[in-house]
C-alpha cells in the first residue's frame, strides 16, 4: 500500500467542501478510479502483446500489471515524457 499526499490552500479546501461532502473521499475516489482505468488499459495492452508473441499471461491484475512493466509493454509517464522530449527536434 502506498500513501499519496496533496496540499491545497484554505480557499481550495473551502471550494472542495462546497463541491463534495468529503473532499478526502472525493480525492481518494478520483485517484482510485483513475488507477482502475490505467490498470484496465495496461492489462489490455499486455493481452495483445502476449497473444501476438505467444507468451503466457500472468494471473490476476496485480501480476499482469507487473508483467506488462517487466516485458516493457508499458512505461511510466516519466519514461514516456523523457522519450518524447529526447525525440523532439531542436
Amino acid at each position: 500500500m502506498a500513501t499519496l499526499t496533496i496540499e491545497v490552500t484554505a480557499t481550495e479546501l473551502k471550494a472542495m467542501e462546497y463541491a463534495a461532502a468529503s473532499p478526502q473521499e472525493w480525492a481518494d475516489n478520483a485517484v482510485t478510479n483513475r488507477a482502475r482505468i490505467a490498470i484496465d488499459e495496461i492489462c489490455a495492452a499486455l493481452m495483445v502483446h502476449c497473444n501476438d508473441n505467444e507468451i503466457a499471461m500472468a494471473v490476476g491484475k496485480d501480476a499482469q500489471v507487473a508483467q506488462a512493466f517487466t516485458l516493457n509493454v508499458v512505461k511510466t509517464a516519466v519514461e514516456q515524457n523523457a522519450e518524447a522530449e529526447a525525440a523532439r527536434p531542436e
